[in-house]
């Protein structure tokens, strides 16, 4: 039977020191410590049971950015140095965000297979990695993360799935990660038209890793609609419904999905 987090617990418990890390408020702190964690073979997998209690201040965040609606937020255009940074720390922004989601699927959901939460773990060092690379290239452009507002959709997804690790699989990796995988091709464009070369490669870089994150949204959630006897497709229709998933706007980046795990009828019905 699930336990309550207790002292007991080892110091090298991975998913209590996931929840301790999402509590963090310094972004490059924080992506600096997931980055830091030890190696799994000195990760304690022994409380995956255990059910822990969340604490105040889930997910720890800096004074900035300041967070406003999606509506509220500018389109830069790329071709002044502002909005080439403002573009970069778009994105930093969405990395912080994903490190968080990251680490709070680590820890809230328990019960899962040990190859779940060492999936989740691959996911936050990756995260941490983008993060890292957006934040120095801002720096050389003389910007920091905070220097512009950000909104906060990804998080307000995280909220709405805190009770169903099914329904966070489906809406998380496999809906707004998966929407970068479209987003992708087109920002490096952009980046590159404008001279950035090195802009182009961290794009490259996160677009190459986040099809292994969807692939492990994708995997995940066709297991726990095998094991609750569920229909993948009609599914997820349903839970993109009950939770107010974005609708899917084309252009999609079809190879990357196909890369990342999504079926042929799936990408059907993308339209």
């Amino acid at each position: 039977m699930p336990g309550m987090l207790s002292s007991c617990l080892p110091s090298t418990s991975l998913r209590p020191q996931a929840l301790s890390l999402l509590l963090m408020r310094n972004a490059a702190a924080k992506a600096a410590a997931v980055r830091e964690l030890p190696p799994v073979s000195a990760l304690s997998l022994a409380e995956t049971q255990a059910v822990l209690t969340e604490p105040p201040g889930v997910p720890g965040r800096p004074d900035t950015p300041e967070l406003r609606p999606p509506s509220d937020m500018k389109s830069r255009a790329v071709g002044s140095l502002e909005g080439r940074a403002g573009l970069l720390h778009a994105l930093a922004h969405i990395e912080s965000n994903a490190i968080d989601l990251a680490l709070d699927v680590l820890w809230r959901f328990a019960g899962m297979p040990e190859a779940f939460y060492l999936d989740w773990l691959q996911v936050a060092r990756e995260e941490a990695l983008h993060f890292q690379l957006l934040h120095a290239h801002l720096a050389e452009l003389g910007f920091a993360y905070g220097d512009f507002p950000a909104h906060n959709g990804l998080w307000e997804m995280a909220e709405k799935t805190r009770g169903d690790v099914m329904a966070r699989m489906a809406l998380v990796p496999r809906t707004l990660e998966a929407r970068g995988l479209d987003a992708s091709p087109a920002i490096r464009n952009k980046l590159n038209s404008v001279g950035d070369r090195r802009g182009g490669e961290i794009i490259d870089i996160i677009l190459r890793d986040e099809i292994g994150h969807v692939a492990i949204g994708n995997r995940w959630y066709r297991h726990l609609c095998k094991a609750r006897g569920l229909d993948p497709i009609s599914t997820y229709a349903s839970l993109a419904a009950q939770h107010g998933a974005p609708k899917l706007r084309a252009p999609f980046n079809l190879e990357a999905r196909r890369a990342a795990g999504f079926e042929d009828t799936e990408l059907a019905l993308l339209g």
